[in-house]
């Protein structure tokens, strides 16, 4: 049995929050030209978007054990994407 990669829109939401984990842990956060507050250090903040991206990864085998077909699989996560995007600007 040969499995297939598919690359899904999960999977670049993935990579893209590993990286800015990444760049948090090593450059810190500047608000405004100014170094972020000390309430949140810069390790937190870069182990928070590692979170995110364990989690949206979790989501995308998820998705894919629900949804065999890339077509229908890429419809659901950029549907996902986009509520969670509303949602975020809702709450905001």
């Amino acid at each position: 049995m040969e499995k297939k990669f598919r690359i899904t829109p999960l999977n670049f939401a993935a990579a893209f929050l590993l990286v800015i984990s990444i760049y948090v842990w090593i450059y810190g956060i500047n608000v405004m030209g100014k170094p972020y507050p000390h309430a949140l250090k810069n390790w937190m903040l870069g182990a928070i978007f590692l979170l995110f991206a364990m989690v949206v990864s979790f989501m995308d085998i998820m998705l894919r054990n629900f949804f065999r077909e890339t077509k229908k699989l890429w419809i659901v996560e950029l549907s996902f994407i986009t509520l969670a995007i509303i949602l975020f600007l809702l709450a905001r």
